[in-house]
């Protein structure tokens, strides 16, 4: 049976293919404040302003390609079963070929009603005031909000707590709750984290690769793939 490798990734992995994170100060994010485009109230208050900005977002994503991160998980396939639990947005895992991606944040390329939840439409294109779900709400972006639930957070945990090896690629391990899932990870397995940011991870016994996700991780999978 193969070994099970999970994988925590963050906004490292995707900025390093171009895409921009909110802690960003230039670019798209520089233009507006997180609580005009990214919390529930601002849907409500205005929401073809975020409608608008999630557009943006989703244009931009698709000008942008997987990078030797994404790559090096869809090779650690053939070895290990390998599972992704992602804070990203982006669908960069999937277009590199990964095959079990659980977003905790979300979808950009997904809508869902403001009815209900569970009703939802890929988007691949914009999304405009007045374009309804099949049950006749407005679409709004499949994205967790700040303020808002992280209703995949428990499937995340039960996902972590399976793994023989941990691996967090592209976060600094300080986004709550999705960092909580570190807590999950059995004893037994070993832990690396990738991340060119000095991160306080002392609590778990991480070996730490202060590198970029797309030089790290492809020789870390190898090293996993001759190792393990």
């Amino acid at each position: 049976m193969k070994k099970r490798v999970v994988v925590l990734s963050g906004a490292g992995i995707s900025a390093e293919s171009g895409l921009e994170t909110f802690r960003d100060s230039n670019g798209l994010w520089a233009n507006y404040k997180i609580e005009d485009v990214c919390t529930p109230e601002a849907l409500k208050r205005d929401p073809e302003k975020v409608l608008g900005f999630y557009n943006m977002r989703r244009e931009q994503l698709l000008q942008v390609e997987p990078n030797a991160a994404h790559r090096a998980l869809v090779d650690l396939e053939r070895h290990f079963t390998v599972d992704i639990v992602t804070q990203n947005i982006d669908d960069l895992h999937e277009r590199a070929g990964s095959t079990n991606v659980l977003h905790l944040h979300g979808e950009l390329m997904v809508s869902r009603s403001i009815k209900n939840p569970s009703v939802k439409v890929i988007t691949p294109g914009p999304v405009h005031l007045g374009d309804l779900a099949p049950d006749g709400g407005q679409l709004r972006p499949h994205v967790v909000f700040f303020g808002e639930e992280v209703p995949e957070l428990e499937r995340g945990a039960k996902i972590v707590s399976l793994a023989d090896i941990f691996i967090v690629v592209g976060s600094s391990l300080a986004v709550y709750p999705a960092a909580g899932l570190v807590n999950y990870v059995p004893d037994k397995a070993p832990c690396f984290l990738v991340d060119p940011s000095d991160v306080r991870a002392s609590y778990r016994r991480f070996e730490h690769i202060k590198r970029r996700a797309s030089e790290g991780l492809p020789e870390l999978c190898s090293l996993l793939i001759s190792n393990f």
